[in-house]
């Protein structure tokens, strides 16, 4: 059973040979192949020998094109700084809406027109040559209150929310219609998934994220999933106070991150849902060798049971020791969904 095979027979229920490793790696692939960030960000070729590099020496399950939030705002004409050793940044007193009258006018970039998305529909397309018979591929979006804070900058979207929601409404149906344009052209060029990043709603109380938030989180997983597209959810940061409504979203695989406990995600989204994570990506995976990686992952395991992915809370820093990740590919190569060991 290779990579694809074992994450799609895990979430179709079907048995699998052993528990699926899709951690996230972005820095830390280009570092495997000595690439500076910038160009792993914005040079798909770049993007591509990182990931299957970095996925084949330790037999992820998958690859990615995850690399920083800035796509999109920036084939929005946003005003962005790119880092050799870090990944690229939204320049925030230089918000592309910061004057909001400029949504009127703003145009909906296509994907296909050569920018930062068409790169990354490269990576796509070129993965899916590479390895997609193997391993599963999965594109990236923004979700619609991350994309929102790089497009109008995060502390005024949050005064946004109180002062003009109606403007938010208006914003957050821009950034649905654009990611699903780019998620088509990903599925179009052979993604399997579109891991959705939604970061900033970990920032909102839950009044907020039911009313503004979910509804269109739940608008844009529905037009995926009818594409004909697995969905991921990352949702960096503390999610318990919605995790109930972050179940009811219905994606396929739900990222964790380690201030969420798994045992409380697996009690709110009920049995059925495929729950990824929640290993803290410093503490454990950085700052921590393999015994304590091994006995991480062990208990994430055991909180989450049988529907279960292994993967950390969020990115694999990129100075994490080798044997830590070849610790975690370990425990998912000798364990069965159903915690026996194989």
């Amino acid at each position: 059973m290779n990579g694809r095979e074992r994450i799609l027979a895990l979430l179709e229920g079907r048995e699998v040979d052993r528990l699926p490793l899709m951690p996230i790696t972005m820095m830390f692939a280009a570092d495997q192949i000595g690439a500076n960030y910038r160009d792993y960000a914005t040079d798909y070729r770049v993007m591509a020998e990182g990931q299957i590099f970095t996925a084949e020496k330790f037999d992820f399950d998958y690859v990615n094109t995850m690399s920083d939030p800035a796509r999109e705002a920036a084939d929005c004409g946003a005003v962005i700084e790119y880092f050799d050793n870090q990944p690229a940044a939204i320049v925030e007193n230089q918000a592309r809406l910061a004057d909001k009258t400029d949504l009127a006018s703003l145009k909906i970039p296509d994907p296909l027109g050569g920018g930062r998305m068409n790169n990354g529909i490269n990576a796509v397309a070129l993965m899916v040559e590479k390895v997609g018979k193997e391993k599963l591929v999965e594109g990236w979006i923004e979700g619609p209150c991350a994309e929102a804070a790089d497009l109008r900058g995060i502390n005024t979207l949050m005064l946004d929310f109180y002062d003009d929601p109606a403007f938010v409404r208006d914003l957050f149906e821009f950034i649905i219609e654009m990611e699903l344009r780019f998620a088509r052209a990903q599925i179009d060029a052979g993604a399997d998934s579109i891991g959705l990043g939604d970061a900033a709603a970990s920032l909102v109380g839950p009044q907020i994220y039911e009313e503004f938030v979910w509804p269109f989180e739940k608008k844009l997983i529905d037009g995926i999933h009818e594409m004909g597209a697995l969905v991921r959810l990352h949702i960096c940061g503390n999610t318990r106070p919605i995790l109930g409504d972050m179940a009811r979203l219905k994606c396929d695989i739900v990222d964790l991150d380690f201030l969420a406990p798994l045992e409380e995600g697996r009690k709110k989204m009920g049995p059925d849902q495929v729950l990824l994570g929640n290993i803290d990506p410093v503490r454990v995976m950085r700052n921590g060798n393999a015994e304590l990686v091994t006995s991480t992952v062990a208990e994430c395991h055991r909180q989450a049971g049988k529907r279960y992915i292994v993967g950390a809370g969020c990115e694999i820093p990129y100075d994490t020791p080798e044997e830590n990740i070849q610790a975690l590919h370990d425990y998912a190569a000798s364990h069965r969904p159903d915690l026996d060991d194989s």
